[in-house]
């Protein structure tokens, strides 16, 4: 027998490499995905198969739409591009950074863990748990939005036992009613559509598309107006009792730009392009006004949906109000394999710009080389065009060192990557500088004259808190002295307009993203000391809570607060960090700007 075998063997080699010949001759292109099923490519080894989704019968599916889409626009096809790495190749670490970092990831967990379980023991069902007293909130619809936001974190963590039961639950939850009044459709598009998009990706379970696809029925109707714009926030007993609507005059940019790649992979695990059409409708808008705005390039902080204006404000940045607009740019060129090149123009398009006029350096002691992103306002002024530049810095805008990186490695540009590493490295030395290790919600800063000439001129800084305080700059050393002392200003601070912590995500998600693409090993450093700052402060017999003032010299006073994106963001990307680098490698998932991870295409 031995000799038929060693006879059979070339035999059946040279059989299956005719046939790798033919399949790798004769492919077909890429298609987007059968209806009911999920997206089929290597990207989804690990995704079971869909059953149908032939559950018509629900509350949201049988509404009549008053405006309906006479010409939809069908999902594109071809084969994904092989789009550059985003992630570094990481060396092999000693035992002992090894175990160090298991010990880490460890207490993450169990932080987390502890949350889990103050949330389902007091807050089940509700959408946050009011971590000090122990009552429940319900700020998101009431629709478990804790729960929702948890599903992904909770697969991610190896808790299947946990999320088994999570799933069951959630399966239950009526998205028929609410105890609101108007309903904020970007918060529940990010959290709840996000939030089951990116379990469903990540374990396959068909209860968790069928709720994804229940929720975006609901979120379609905010769309049900005369010119297919969103309505952002939403008056959802008008909706459900068939009135009829119409997009608002005004509306902030983040919540009309940033429903796209939630929308779209929805569409793509179902195969019904209604979602990707949608959304697709307002990123054309975008795009045609881009280069129309007072700064050409950036989208103004609020928008004109009902008459398709995008291009009337004169207020610019990447902060809140505007953020997961420009994110989502690099973002859903991964999610969708470069497949759309638009976005990547209007991601290169909108950085050209933002870095131009709203970023800076500060002036700080030791001359730090880092970055803080600021707002500008586009006045006229004696018959001129001034872009005034405000020196405040936002926790909320550490997002940008991250998107900088995704995108600084997705379209090969060093200039993108050399900002996101100075504006993440601005976010870490702003956690570092303040008493308790923990960043404050604003603050503002002094700018250096150039990003060459930055030494330290402390006459300098105080001459621009007395600015802030609205007194004269020449009011005197004393005078800037007392106000410093009053504010507790550490040096470099102009003001701390919002002294508070409340649990955000944003630096630890660029601090992660930028360790994933460089391999900084100075960051899980960074990540430690922030994580253990946290965690000391926020800890309350049940759970975390946020921070009032994060400037006092005392232990800081404690908020009733703990939204959802701590358990759903901010311990996520903490575990992250600690992990091995090919647990939701960026190179295979993208995460939407609630940090739940969707599948991206891949060739």
């Amino acid at each position: 027998m031995i000799p038929r075998r060693r006879l059979w063997f070339p035999l059946g080699a040279a059989i299956l490499l005719l046939l790798f010949y033919y399949s790798w001759m004769f492919q077909d292109d890429y298609q987007w995905t059968d209806l009911g099923k999920p997206a089929q490519g290597p990207q989804d080894e690990h995704q079971a198969p869909a059953a149908p989704l032939d559950d018509d019968d629900y509350f949201w599916r049988k509404l009549p739409t008053h405006y309906p889409v006479t010409d939809m626009k069908p999902l594109p096809t071809g084969k994904p591009l092989a789009l550059p790495k985003i992630q570094t190749t990481f060396d092999k670490e000693s035992n002992y950074d090894a175990a160090t970092r298991k010990e880490r990831q460890q207490a993450v967990k169990k932080a987390f863990l502890r949350c889990w379980k103050a949330y389902k023991d007091n807050a089940m069902m509700s959408d946050e748990l009011a971590p000090i007293s122990g009552t429940t909130k319900d700020v998101f619809g009431g629709w478990g939005a804790t729960l929702v936001d948890s599903l992904d974190t909770l697969w991610i963590m190896g808790l299947r036992d946990e999320f088994d039961e999570a799933v069951t639950a959630a399966a239950g939850i009526r998205f028929e009613s609410t105890s609101l009044t108007n309903v904020n459709a970007f918060e529940t598009t990010i959290r709840y559509l996000g939030g089951f998009l990116a379990a469903y990706d990540l374990s396959g379970d068909h209860r968790l598309l069928l709720k994804a696809r229940e929720v975006g029925d609901m979120l379609y109707k905010t769309f049900d107006t005369p010119n297919r714009m969103p309505i952002s926030r939403w008056d959802f007993d008008n909706a459900a009792q068939g009135g009829k609507q119409v997009a608002p005059e005004t509306a902030l940019v983040a919540e009309v730009g940033s429903l796209c790649m939630e929308f779209t992979r929805l569409s793509l695990v179902t195969g019904d392009p209604k979602w990707y059409d949608a959304t697709e409708r307002v990123r054309e808008v975008f795009e045609e006004q881009q280069n129309t705005t007072q700064l050409p390039g950036m989208w103004p902080i609020t928008v004109n949906p009902k008459d398709k204006l995008f291009n009337l404000d004169n207020t610019f940045g990447l902060g809140a109000m505007s953020d997961s607009t420009y994110e989502y740019l690099p973002k859903m060129h991964a999610l969708v394999g470069g497949l759309i090149p638009s976005y990547q123009t209007m991601y290169e398009e909108s950085m050209k710009t933002a870095l131009k006029y709203n970023v800076f350096r500060p002036m700080l002691p030791g001359a730090p080389d880092i970055l803080i992103s600021g707002t500008v306002r586009v006045e006229k002024e004696g018959g001129m065009t001034a872009f005034n530049l405000e020196h405040q810095g936002q926790h909320l805008v550490c997002f940008a060192g991250g998107m900088l990186a995704v995108g600084g490695k997705l379209f090969e540009n060093d200039e993108h990557l050399e900002a996101a590493k100075k504006l993440v490295d601005g976010c870490v030395w702003t956690y570092k500088a303040m008493p308790h290790g923990i960043m404050p919600e604003t603050f503002f800063m002094t700018p250096c004259k150039s990003d060459q000439e930055c030494e330290w001129d402390e006459l300098l800084w105080k001459r621009a808190v007395l600015r802030q305080a609205d007194l004269n700059d020449l009011a005197g050393v004393d005078e800037a002295d007392s106000i410093i002392s009053e504010w507790r200003l550490p040096k470099g601070f102009t003001k701390i307009p919002d002294t508070r912590y409340i649990l955000r995500p944003e630096a630890i998600e660029s601090v992660f993203i930028l360790y994933r693409v460089t391999g900084r090993t100075d960051l899980l450093g960074s990540a430690w000391e922030m994580f253990e700052a946290i965690q000391k402060h926020t800890r309350t017999t049940l759970a975390n809570a946020a921070l009032a003032d994060v400037t006092v010299t005392g232990r800081p006073p404690k908020i009733d607060s703990m939204e959802s994106f701590w358990m759903g963001e901010t311990l996520k990307y903490f575990y992250l960090i600690f992990s091995e680098p090919d647990l939701i490698s960026l190179d295979e998932w993208v995460f939407n700007t609630e940090a739940h991870a969707f599948k991206r295409l891949l060739p």
